[in-house]
C-alpha cells in the first residue's frame, strides 16, 4: 500500500487516477478514501478539492445506484482529515467522529430510510429463530427496536471506517514524510476526562432513553474503541512486548469491546502510560543507576 501512497504523490494527474480508480471499484472503495485523506493532509483542502472532486463523483454515482456508504466514508474521511490537520489533535478528531456519526445517523434514518428497512424487513423473519427461548412480547419488542438498532450500527460503521481510512491516511504521511511519526501520535491518544465519562454516559444511557436515541450508544462507543486501542498500543511499547500482544489487543477489541471502553474511560481519569513512563524513568536517589 506504500506503493500506492508514492503513486499518488507523484502528481495530480496520478492522484486523480489513484483516488478516483479505488472509489469506482466498490472493493477498493476504502483505499480511495484514504488516498483522498492523504492528499488533503499532505496538500491542505485547495491543493486537493480538484482530485477530490474527480474521486467524488464515482462515489456519487454509487450513491445513485443505492449505495451511500462509498460517499459517506469518503466524506467522512475527508472531514475527519481537515479536522486532524487544522487541529493537530486526534483527540478533536474523536470528537468530531462523533459528530460525524450522529449525521451518518440523520442520512440513514431520511434520505436512505428505504435502505436500513430493507435490511430490517430480512432480518426480522430470522429473529423467531434466533430468540426462539424469549417470550413473545420481547421478541416483538426487539423487531420493533430493529430499524433504530440498525441505523446505530451501520452509522458506526461508517464513522469507524471513516477513522480507519484517516488512520491509513496519516500512516503515509509518516511512512513518506515522517518516519515513526504516526506512531508516537497513535500510542499517545488519550481522551480528556469529560469527554471520556460524557462517552460513556451515552454508551451506557442512550439505549434506556428512547428508540430514537439508541442508536447514540454505537456512535458513542467507536472513540472509546480508539482511544483503548491506542492505550493499548502505547503499553505494549513502554513495556517492549512482542507483536503478538498486538494481535491480542485487537482481539479484546473485538471480542471485550466494552471493557475496552472502560479502560479507556479509566485511563482518562489516571494516565495509566504517564504513570508506567514515570516509574520506568525514575532511577536510584543517589543517580547512580
Amino acid at each position: 500500500m506504500r506503493a500506492f501512497a508514492e503513486f499518488v504523490m507523484r502528481g495530480r494527474m496520478q492522484a486523480t487516477l489513484g483516488v478516483a480508480g479505488s472509489i469506482a471499484i466498490p472493493l477498493l472503495f476504502w483505499l480511495g478514501a484514504a488516498g483522498g485523506g492523504f492528499i488533503l493532509l499532505r496538500r491542505g483542502l485547495s491543493d486537493a478539492l480538484s482530485v477530490l472532486f474527480w474521486a467524488l463523483l464515482p462515489a456519487l454515482f454509487w450513491w445513485l445506484l443505492g449505495d451511500p456508504s462509498i460517499l459517506l466514508v469518503m466524506v467522512g474521511t475527508l472531514v475527519l482529515a481537515q479536522v486532524l490537520r487544522s487541529t493537530a489533535s486526534w483527540v478533536w478528531v474523536l470528537f468530531s467522529s462523533v459528530v460525524l456519526g450522529m449525521v451518518f445517523i440523520a442520512i440513514l434514518s431520511t434520505i436512505s430510510r428505504e435502505l436500513v428497512e430493507s435490511l430490517a424487513g430480512a432480518a426480522r423473519p430470522m429473529l423467531p429463530q434466533l430468540m426462539k427461548d424469549l417470550p413473545a412480547d420481547q421478541i416483538a419488542a426487539v423487531q420493533e427496536s430493529l430499524i433504530p438498532a440498525l441505523t446505530g450500527l451501520i452509522a458506526s460503521f461508517l464513522q469507524a471506517a471513516s477513522l480507519v481510512c484517516l488512520v491509513l491516511a496519516r500512516y503515509w504521511q509518516a511512512a513518506l514524510f515522517n518516519p515513526g511519526g504516526f506512531g508516537q501520535e497513535f500510542r499517545a491518544v488519550r481522551l480528556p476526562p469529560a469527554l471520556a465519562i460524557a462517552l460513556l454516559i451515552g454508551l451506557l444511557l442512550a439505549p434506556a432513553l428512547s428508540a430514537e436515541a439508541a442508536p447514540l450508544a454505537a456512535i458513542c462507543m467507536v472513540p472509546l474503541l480508539f482511544a483503548g486501542a491506542g492505550l493499548g498500543h502505547g503499553l505494549i511499547a513502554l513495556k517492549r512486548l512482542s507483536g503478538a500482544w498486538v494481535f491480542a489487543l485487537y482481539l479484546a477489541v473485538l471480542l471485550f469491546g466494552n471493557l475496552i471502553c472502560l479502560l479507556a474511560v479509566i485511563d482518562s481519569l489516571f494516565d495509566f502510560r504517564g504513570r508506567l513512563a514515570r516509574n520506568q524513568g525514575s532511577g536510584p536517589a543517589n543517580g547512580e543507576g
